[in-house]
Order: C-alpha cells, then structure tokens, then sequence
C-alpha cells in the first residue's frame, strides 16, 4: 500500500478511536487491534504528530502510581475524520472504476 496513503488511514483510524472517549496509548491499541495492526513506536509517533497538528491533546493523569498521557480529540481531530468520509466517497467512486471490468 502507498505509504501516503496508508499514513493518512492510520491517522483517521487513531483519531476514530479517540471520538467517543478519552484514551491512552495502550487501549488505543487494543481498540483497533481488530481492524489494524500497529506497533507502540509507530502509534506514538503519529500521535505526537496530530498533537503538533492540533488534532488532539494530551493531559496526563496518575494511574496506579504511574503516569499516563491521556489523549482527547479536538475540533479540527473531528473535521479530519468527516474530511476523510468525504474523501472516502470519492477513493470508493475510483475503486469501482478500475475494477468495472475484474466482474
């Protein structure tokens, strides 16, 4: 898969999985296992990019003794995930172009 367009997806996915709650890295992981296989050093990675993106912040809070980042979807965190909706339309329209003749 083309990396800029998996990058993108990988972005939306961990700003999905963050839409409905707060959440830390560990659980983000464990909620797109799933869908998704992602590694601990790539996901912070992409995180700290969408928090220099303002997509999402962090705060930190104790749990059990230790420090955790807690990460919240922002408003333009939102918009990014209806922007790729829209977009996703529009990649589905192309898909069904290039396979018309694979039926």
């Amino acid at each position: 898969m083309d990396i800029q367009l998996k990058r993108g997806l990988l972005d939306v996915c961990i700003l999905a999985a963050i839409k409905s709650e707060d959440s830390y890295g560990y659980k983000i992981i464990k909620d797109m296992k799933p869908y998704i296989e992602m590694s601990e050093s790539t996901l912070y990675t992409i995180l700290k990019r969408l928090e220099s993106e303002d997509m999402l912040t962090v705060q930190t809070a104790e749990h059990c003794g230790r420090l955790r980042k807690y990460y919240h979807i922002t408003d333009a965190g939102l918009r990014r995930i209806e922007n790729f909706k829209d977009e996703w339309k529009e990649i589905m329209s192309i898909y069904r172009f290039i396979t018309k003749e694979d039926k």
